[in-house]
């Protein structure tokens, strides 16, 4: 049985699920377009830079999970 959220978004949640496209950048002082460095990432999610930037974090790094290659 497909999931409802899945048949509503056709399958692309991702898209839905980021709000505020760059917010992690610039939460962290990172240029757009420049990778965010792990250590700094590492930070983040460790909630050095505040709980919303932890999350953004978080999922970040969950995003990063998907990427094959």
């Amino acid at each position: 049985m497909a999931d409802q959220n899945t048949e509503k978004t056709g399958g692309n949640w991702i898209s839905g699920a980021i709000k505020h496209p760059g917010a992690l950048h610039k939460d962290l002082g990172v240029a757009m377009g420049e990778t965010i460095p792990q250590g700094k990432l590492k930070a983040a999610v460790a909630g050095k830079y505040g709980s919303k930037t932890a999350a953004r974090a978080r999922f970040a790094k969950e995003l990063h999970s998907f990427h094959s290659g």
